[in-house]
């Protein structure tokens, strides 16, 4: 269904689906961070996710992404990678 969507439709869509959710959805750019995540996600009621966007097909992490998502889950952040509307679907149904 959304396999030939691209990563920035879909960046689109998760940052008007946490709008529309009364949330936040903000772009991260960090000096000299490479593979940092793409956007946090501030759901109401202090839900906080970092979101790596990629293409539907064959969007992959890199090794680097691998790395920051392993290390956040393993202090207990919330890590979700988005790679379709059914992923953007998932964000509010384990939160709200």
């Amino acid at each position: 269904m959304d396999q030939g969507v691209k990563e920035n439709v879909i960046e689109r869509e998760l940052i008007a689906r946490v709008q529309a959710a009364g949330g936040l959805c903000i772009k991260v750019q960090t000096v000299s961070r490479r593979g940092f995540f793409d956007r946090m996600v501030v759901l109401p009621g202090g839900v906080i996710i970092f979101c790596e966007c990629k293409r539907p097909r064959g969007g992959r992490l890199a090794m680097h992404q691998r790395w920051y998502a392993e290390i956040f889950r393993a202090l207990g952040a919330r890590v979700e990678i988005v790679a379709n509307y059914a992923d953007i679907d998932r964000l509010f149904t384990d939160n709200i």
